[in-house]
């Protein structure tokens, strides 16, 4: 089977420290609020899915920049390391 290499990649990420502190991504929209989404979470640009934030998770931007996705905290040290 083939192997392959993950291409190095320099993101930006913020890491959710707390419950209800906000973090870039995040959503804070009173849209969100009002239909019902009381959780933290971040708006993904797969079919404007909502995940749910838990504390640890670190947030990182789409390739579009306008949407964000979570990475449990064990996965993104293990994937990434700071520059």
């Amino acid at each position: 089977m083939p192997k392959f290499k993950k291409k190095p990649t320099i993101v930006e990420a913020e890491q959710y420290l707390a419950y209800g502190k906000l973090v870039k991504g995040m959503c804070k929209s009173g849209s969100c609020y009002s239909s019902g989404n009381i959780e933290p979470h971040v708006h993904t640009i797969h079919e404007e899915q909502l995940v749910n934030l838990q504390v640890g998770d670190y947030v990182l931007p789409e390739p579009d920049g306008k949407h964000f996705y979570p990475v449990k905290e064990e996965i993104f040290l293990n994937t990434y390391e700071p520059m």
